[in-house]
């Protein structure tokens, strides 16, 4: 989480900006999300860590004002949904944390200096903190401030306020229980994010470059998240049990490589999601960032 309002009231609304589109997503008390998503234009938008994200502002603003207003009835607070390209996720293991929040930010905030491509100085620092078996693990989300809003600016813009803002993959995360050993895989237009959770942890977390967007195949997606499988079960003895997917029209034609590799089973992961209803114009695949945003 890169940015949180004071309110304690949870938004009823979210929208995830991409490379390719917007989705907006509003929810109702009976878990009935209403979706709704408008294409952009090659170039609009060029998510990067360090770069100008937003390239035609316009564009961006008509966009994300239509999706918005099409869900949204009277609600102006939305948690922002931004694309994984533009966030940093790391997992740091300490002995031990300061008990007083800024004096635990400040060790966080030293470690990271180690492993970004930026003044930390510049840069937003959200972060987790439980126990795990080593002592703490921390779940570290960092993206430079100007990055942030320039999103942020937008939403304001179209009359919203972006009191929660979350990266897409740690987005669609929030509803996973992660007891059983999960390889969570989702793709879009420019990256391939994965993450495996047990025992209600997340135990890796890697972003890799992914020129084919969702038509990447079944064998090049397990080829790609290989390395990452082995690693855990190297590190962690484990097996991985079940694989959820997102970000593929059919993800069931990558199930069979994926199952060859790990012998676990694959399933969409917006369709396991514990929601009553997905209506709207957006195509049920591409809204685990904004479902798993609306329900963590």
């Amino acid at each position: 989480m890169l940015g949180k309002s004071q309110s304690s009231a949870k938004p009823k609304l979210a929208c995830e900006i991409s490379s390719d589109r917007v989705l907006a997503g509003r929810v109702s008390d009976s878990s009935v999300v209403d979706c709704a998503s408008y294409d952009l234009a090659p170039g609009v938008v060029a998510p990067d860590l360090t770069e100008t994200n937003v390239r035609d502002r316009n564009a961006l603003y008509r966009a994300l004002h239509d999706a918005l207003d099409s869900v949204s009835g009277r609600s102006t607070d939305v948690i922002a949904v931004l694309p994984d390209s533009t966030v940093r996720v790391v997992l740091l293991d300490f002995e031990s944390l300061p008990s007083k929040r800024d004096e635990a930010e400040a060790v966080v905030r030293f470690r990271l200096k180690k492993s970004l491509p930026f003044d930390l100085d510049k840069a937003k620092v959200s972060y987790h903190a439980e126990k795990a078996a080593s002592g703490v693990r921390v779940i570290a989300a960092v993206a430079l401030t100007s990055v942030v809003e320039e999103y942020e600016s937008l939403f304001r813009e179209a009359g919203y306020n972006p009191g929660v803002v979350l990266s897409s993959t740690l987005s669609a995360l929030g509803a996973m229980s992660g007891e059983r050993p999960t390889l969570v895989l989702k793709v879009d237009s420019r990256t391939t994010s994965i993450a495996i959770l047990a025992q209600k942890q997340l135990l890796l977390f890697r972003a890799l470059e992914n020129p084919s967007g969702s038509a990447i195949t079944g064998e090049k997606l397990a080829e790609d998240v290989y390395p990452s499988v082995v690693f855990f079960q190297d590190t962690y003895n484990l097996n991985i049990d079940q694989i959820f997917v997102s970000g593929l029209p059919h993800a069931q034609e990558a199930a069979p490589a994926l199952k060859a590799q790990t012998g676990a089973e694959v399933q969409d992961l917006v369709s396991s999601l514990p929601v009553n209803k997905i209506s709207g114009s957006a195509p049920q695949w591409q809204m685990a960032g904004v479902v798993g945003a609306l329900i963590s």
